[in-house]
């Protein structure tokens, strides 16, 4: 997942000109597509939706048709001049030995496809190439995506990517979601009303919300939670296959505002998880050494949530070789300060994911100088 797409606009360091140029390359877009008969829109709304749930399912391969007819050019008095697509063209299908031949995803291929139609020399094939681009785009950031509340973050001690809801938060009333509905940017929303905790209501998606401020399980179980982190990489990754079919996505208000409030939950909630595994590996350190269960080798996976993979991974090292003999408190303490030192020394880690690192090894430290 591409750096640049991990956090919301405002702090990508796009140029200024960059910026500007995805914008009117986005309003030109909408205004392309609104110009299209309404059947024409439909139709391309269909393989849209087609397309895109084969990009989030992962499917080897798709079909899709482009149009037989699409508004080309814009003519006196405000009509479209229309033209036809070659029949030829309009059946594009990828994936299978395609994939096999030249070792590429479906995602890859399909940007590449569309790339190719694009350029095609026939107005018509490439102005429904760029709708459809347009169109799944659009699909996958409104339509298929839940909308939750407007968020604001802060950072805490130097986090990269804000993550702690700014509280009070009136822009939400208690126990209520909502859900986007429709294909089109301003579309009306589809209220529920839902029994979520407090804690939950803070973000942006209260029903992926599985621990609160103090690191409690809101759910029933570790799995649950390890569901809802995986939910909210799927959201992200969605708005992310959107942007990297058509990156002028990324100016849409909804794109940002969806992109902003996930990331800062997923950051959240991962942070919470990983401290949360590490607090079991710890009991469970302390129970084996009661039962004398550790005196042949000690090696730790120490989990820590990466903010840039947005993933929980693991910082392995060895305590004690296997076979050395009996288990010492001491060192642990020794094992995890070279540990420490090692990772403050690494630069493969942003600053926050190594600084939250730290403090994890730091956490378990503590428990053995006690």
């Amino acid at each position: 997942m591409e750096r640049s797409l991990l956090l919301n606009l405002s702090s990508t360091g796009l140029a200024d000109d960059t910026t500007s140029r995805l914008r009117q390359e986005y309003q030109a877009y909408q205004r392309f597509f609104q110009a299209q008969p309404g059947l024409v829109q439909q139709y391309l709304q269909t393989q849209a939706t087609l397309v895109a749930e084969a990009l989030i399912q992962g499917t080897s391969h798709v079909r899709f048709l482009l149009p037989d007819i699409v508004a080309c050019a814009p003519l006196p008095g405000g009509r479209w001049e229309e033209e036809r697509v070659p029949v030829s063209s309009r059946e594009q299908s990828l994936g299978r030995r395609m994939a096999m031949l030249v070792h590429t995803d479906l995602a890859t291929a399909l940007r590449q496809r569309f790339t190719d139609l694009e350029q095609s020399s026939n107005r018509a094939i490439s102005a429904s190439s760029g709708l459809l681009r347009y169109a799944i785009a659009i699909y996958m950031v409104y339509t298929r995506l839940p909308a939750g509340k407007s968020m604001v973050y802060r950072n805490v001690e130097g986090d990269d990517i804000p993550n702690q809801p700014v509280e009070p938060n009136l822009a939400f009333p208690p126990n209520r979601s909502t859900l986007g509905d429709g294909n089109q940017p301003g579309a009306d929303q589809v209220e529920l009303v839902v029994p979520y905790v407090e804690a939950a209501r803070r973000f942006y998606l209260p029903q992926w919300v599985a621990f609160d401020d103090h690191g409690k399980l809101l759910v029933s179980t570790v799995s649950e939670a390890e569901a809802h982190i995986a939910s909210m990489q799927g959201y992200l990754a969605i708005l992310n296959s959107a942007a990297a079919i058509a990156p002028f996505i990324i100016v849409d208000e909804v794109w940002q505002q969806k992109h902003y409030g996930m990331l800062g939950q997923l950051v959240n909630q991962g942070r919470t998880l990983a401290h949360y595994h590490l607090e079991q590996i710890i009991q469970t350190i302390q129970r084996r050494v009661a039962e004398h269960k550790l005196d042949r080798g000690l090696s730790l996976s120490l989990p820590y949530f990466n903010d840039q993979t947005l993933r929980i991974e693991n910082d392995n090292f060895q305590v004690i070789p296997a076979g050395r003999g009996m288990f010492i408190r001491a060192f642990v303490v020794l094992a995890v300060r070279a540990q420490a030192a090692k990772v403050a020394q690494g630069t493969s880690l942003s600053q926050s994911t190594r600084r939250h690192l730290l403090m994890a090894l730091s956490t378990l430290e503590e428990k053995y100088l006690r």
